[in-house]
């Protein structure tokens, strides 16, 4: 296939090993060590998308990870698929599927693109804010539009089929940067000894060295990369990462490094050579005593009318593409700079035998080395001058060259004008603060370089090279290796001095500042200047942000996107902040910069959840008796984690016939219940009945060894938290049960309150809620079961209610606690979990002559009700206390030390009229259920909108009692027991209720006490 754009010769890649691959529906074909970007320039591809607002056809701007433009839809299914890949980093292999993100029906011919045509008019910067208010019916239109026209890309529809990997690291001295600097200071570091970590987001180290046209020992540089890179592969206590982001940049030296492990080798992830799943990417979560940011610096382009067209670049990608891929982006090159090491893309032009038309600089009489070396073959050099415009559709065709002064302001008419097809411009170099701005720390301006670099930092950090504002190469190196040098003395390592190869001593004159080259009819008038290429905003649209009144430089970003989505203002920020500063008449420094946040690019959700997804993701935890629960044709519901059985319905039965007959085998005979999932917490020490007085509302200084007791736990503004059975095994042992979905809170709760509010409490707590499964025996006949299998004394008199005994059941040790949440008579059966399905098989044996049946949480859910239990996040919502369950007599007033909510729950929010409170409910039509969550009325007519008076917790038809009943939270229900209150419903019937007593069956508790 014909690559119109790849040079004969030259470049790191391998035109012996062609890959082919599509774009856009076009077969295409590039070298191994190309990128999508290179073998996408290499056959003449100019346009590569469409801008964010404007659709304005857009091309490469530069080669690395500040690439603003080429955006692009990896894959050739949608569960393979990845959005917003930068072409620039996406190195190309055999059978790469890529798309443009945005462009209808083609990037070539966008609809949108008209629309972008008269964008200057229609989309000024928060020309959705103004203009989409009104009229207020027509707002789910606009926005249907608004949100089909913006973005880039689109998320794959069908799940990942890759997997991916986190590893946990920790180093001496980790290098973020693989290029010269990043290079001698892991050289530094690793000869120490320390045990050092270098990442570079690159496909392979060396940074700008593989493109320069600079010697290292009189030897191209790539040689001295090899050399350093073989020297750091035998020490086994260094570790290179290629292809490795350091997306960000935590506290305590926390870094996070995203490894792409096989993007480069296809679609998919190859499997391992024993069939197993290979890791697509990998993120290292690593702790690093010295952290070393060698992160170099980003080439600013020059802002000037239509920068934008497909032919605009940065004059170091222009280079990068030369000398690295083999490509040229053009065959006639003007360059527009400010600076003297721009240059060396004019003398790689000419070395390729290409045409430099001409370079202008804005600078007045030029004369570093680079520039003299220029002119010296026959470079045409324009002083003080400028591009101001350039002119073409989909590839620049002309540009128009005009004298300027230091401000960028046209001093005169004369214009000149350069038919060519490529314009490369440098405006200076931006270091990469990013990373060390994660943690909130502002950049510094520093005027002799026209940039930020890091500020101070209380971390363990240091700067070296290009992103400490040191571009000298010789400096460069010298940096890096006295910077690792520190880093591992820092760790408690001996420096170790070392030789660096000799670098050309070339002259460079400063660089002049120019952030936006002025055009002759005004920013406002002139044709649009981009500033932020990938958010389509110009330096017109900042101007007018400032006129507006937003003077902050976060305003301005808001207000105008600059520096938003995955570009992160990576070329546009720093002109975009000077313009905004001159339209205020701040001095830079005093402007500022916007916060950079984390991620530094983008970061596949797949890296960021590795292995913690689906079963991973969300465990399922199931009980000791699972197995016997699925074989006997068990429904599940998800409580928590928990696995629990819901009902256990017969051949031909629905949810509500299973229940109905599991509820009257429980009130009739005997019924058997898992109820392991309950949190169980074991707490000891010497203070744990202080502790326990000080978290339950109720009192627990007399509660003998052997006894039980129910409490309640409320949060410090006195509403209900958890509840459960805490029994006391000794002096001061306890076991406290809790609800199956508060465990976890329950247990963070009490940690939280021993570690920082009592820490002089000698209390231990330990978690066993996997370590007992519980069977819980209810109903008349639990009693004669359960005494075949044990040699506890069950008589009442030797066992009464709330108490617990340990003796052997089914001949396993086990504890036995007699308390009940159905109103039955019960035995809750605990036993050492590793057992607990030989004990569960012997009570199902035994259990047969009373037809003992199987019961899940829906019948327990009734059973309960009916008794007036309260199930806490049920019939309580965060806004309840004690008193509004009619629950006072598990408050102790008279207890010594204020336990946990007792001030909350007595502000006078708490104790005023007319709070909800939970009563019963008898609907009139005893056949009819009111729904759970349907709100109350007082009024059975109305007209809304309405005051609610309450609504429905819980909801059931009782086989037992046969008719139907509710709990609900009622304003001021315990003061209108007999009122009645009414349940508007979907359909627009009313269900009206009788408001009585919340406990419905045996009111006097006789049936749990016999």
């Amino acid at each position: 296939m014909n690559q119109p754009n790849r040079l004969d010769q030259g470049g790191r890649i391998d035109r012996g090993q062609p890959l082919s691959f599509r774009f856009n529906g076009r077969e295409l074909q590039g070298y191994a060590g190309d990128t999508l970007a290179s073998a996408l320039l290499a056959n003449g591809v100019m346009v590569l998308g469409r801008s964010f607002k404007y659709a304005r056809p857009r091309g490469l701007v530069a080669a690395g990870a500040e690439e603003p433009n080429a955006l692009m839809q990896i894959g050739s299914s949608e569960a393979t698929q990845v959005p917003n890949v930068r072409a620039t980093q996406q190195a190309l292999y055999a059978g790469l599927t890529a798309h443009s993100t945005n462009g209808w029906p083609s990037v070539d011919s966008d609809i949108m693109g008209l629309v972008g045509k008269l964008g200057g008019a229609l989309m000024p910067p928060g020309f959705y804010y103004k203009t989409f208010m009104q009229p207020k019916k027509l707002w789910h239109t606009y926005e249907k539009y608004i949100r089909k026209a913006a973005g880039f890309g689109r998320a794959p529809t069908e799940p990942d089929v890759d997997i991916y990997d986190h590893i946990n690291q920790n180093c001496d001295v980790l290098v973020v940067g693989g290029g010269a600097a990043g290079l001698a200071a892991a050289l530094a570091a690793g000869r120490s000894g320390a045990r050092v970590i270098l990442a570079d987001e690159q496909e392979e180290f060396g940074g700008n060295l593989l493109d320069t046209r600079e010697t290292l020992g009189g030897k191209p540089a790539a040689e001295w990369v090899a050399a350093v890179l073989a020297e750091l592969a035998q020490m086994p206590h260094v570790t290179l990462l290629p292809r490795a982001t350091a997306n960000g940049y935590h506290d305590h030296n926390f870094l996070t490094l995203c490894e792409r492990l096989t993007d480069h080798l296809g679609e998919r992830a190859p499997l391992l050579e024993n069939g197993a799943a290979r890791a697509r990417q990998r993120m290292h979560r690593v702790r690093a005593k010295q952290v070393v940011l060698a992160t170099g610096a980003h080439e600013r382009p020059l802002v000037y009318a239509r920068n934008d067209i497909p032919g605009n670049m940065l004059a170091g990608a222009v280079s990068t593409y030369l000398r690295r891929y083999g490509v040229r982006a053009g065959r006639k090159l003007l360059l527009s700079v400010n600076n003297d090491y721009a240059y060396r893309t004019a003398l790689d032009w000419l070395d390729a035998g290409l045409q430099v038309v001409a370079v202008a600089d804005a600078r007045s009489n030029p004369q570093g080395d680079w520039v003299n070396e220029a002119r010296q073959r026959g470079v045409r050099i324009l002083e003080k001058s400028a591009v101001v415009e350039v002119f073409g559709g989909k590839q620049v065709k002309d540009a128009r060259v005009m004298p300027i002064d230091s401000n960028g302001k046209v001093t005169d008419g004369n214009a000149e004008h350069f038919a060519c097809d490529l314009v490369a411009t440098s405006g200076g170099y931006s270091p990469v603060v990013h990373l060390a701005s994660h943690l909130g720390i502002r950049p510094v301006w520093r005027e002799d370089i026209a940039a930020f670099v890091p500020g101070e930092t209380w971390q363990e950090r240091l700067c070296a090279g290009a992103v400490a504002g040191i571009f000298r190469l010789s400096e460069v190196l010298q940096s890096g290796y006295e910077v690792g040098g520190q880093a591992a003395a820092k760790a408690g390592f001996s420096i170790v001095h070392g030789d660096l190869p000799k670098t050309e001593n070339r002259q460079e004159q400063p660089l002049q500042p120019l952030f936006l080259v002025q055009h002759p009819k005004g920013t406002a008038r002139a044709p649009k200047q981009f500033v932020d290429l990938q958010n389509d905003v110009t330096a017109a649209g900042i101007e007018l942000a400032v006129r507006e009144g937003f003077e902050s430089v976060e305003h301005v970003k808001r207000y105008t996107a600059l520096g938003f989505g995955t570009d992160q203002g990576k070329l546009g920020n720093v002109n975009g902040l000077a313009i905004a500063a001159k339209a205020l008449n701040v001095p830079i420094p005093q402007m500022g910069t916007t916060m950079f946040r984390p991620n530094y690019t983008p970061v596949a959700f797949g890296a960021i959840a590795g292995r913690h997804c689906r079963a991973l993701f969300d465990p399922e935890r199931y009980t000791a008796m699972h197995r016997w629960h699925v074989e006997n044709g068990a429904q599940f519901e998800d409580v928590g984690q928990w696995k629990r059985p819901w009902y256990f319905p017969k051949q031909g039965e629905d949810l509500h016939a299973a229940v109905a007959r599991e509820c009257l085998a429980v009130r009739h005979s005997v019924g058997i219940l898992d109820a392991s999932t309950l949190g169980k917490i074991d707490i000891q020490g010497p203070d744990a009945r202080e502790f326990l007085n000080r978290v339950y509302t109720n009192a627990w200084t007399k509660l003998d060894v052997g006894k039980a007791r129910y409490g309640l736990m409320c949060r410090e503004d006195g509403m209900v938290f958890d509840d459960g059975v805490t029994a006391c095994l000794a002096d001061n042992h306890f076991l406290m049960t809790t609800t199956t979905g508060g465990a976890a809170g329950v247990f963070e709760w009490l940690e939280l309150y021993l570690q920082t509010e009592w820490p002089e409490l000698k209390v231990y707590l330990t978690s066993v809620t996997d370590h007992w499964a519980t069977m819980t025996l209810s109903g008349p006949n639990s009693r004669k079961l359960l005494a075949e299998l044990t040699d506890i004394d069950l008589s009442s008199e030797a066992f009464p209610f709330m108490s617990w005994k340990e003796g052997l059941v089914g001949g396993i040790p086990a504890r036995v606690f007699r308390i009940s949440f159905t109103g039955e008579l019960s035995f809750e059966v605990n036993v050492q979990a590793n057992y607990a399905m030989a004990v569960w098989q012997q009570l199902i044996e035994a259990g047969k002559q009373y037809e003992l049946t199987p019961y899940g949480t829906e019948t327990m859910h009734v059973l309960r009700a009916e008794k007036g239990f309260i199930i806490v996040g049920q019939d309580t919502d965060g806004s309840v206390t004690p008193s509004d369950l009619n629950m006072d007599w598990c408050v102790g007033k008279n207890k010594a030390f204020s336990w946990i909510g007792k001030r909350g729950m007595n502000r006078a929010d708490c104790l005023r009229e007319g709070r909800k409170q939970l009563v019963g409910l008898k609907p009139v039509d005893p056949k009819k259920v009111l729904p759970e969550g349907t709100q109350l009325l007082f009024e059975k007519t109305f007209t809304a909108p309405v005051d609610s008076a309450g609504h429905v917790t819980s909801s059931y038809f009782s086989a037992a009692m046969g008719h139907s009943f509710a709990l609900a939270l009622v304003k001021g229900g315990l003061k209108r027991m007999g009122e009645h209150v009414f349940a508007p419903q979907p359909d627009g019937s009313v269900i009206e209720a009788e408001i009585c007593s919340s406990v419905f069956y045996d009111p006097k508790g006789e049936r749990q006490n016999i």
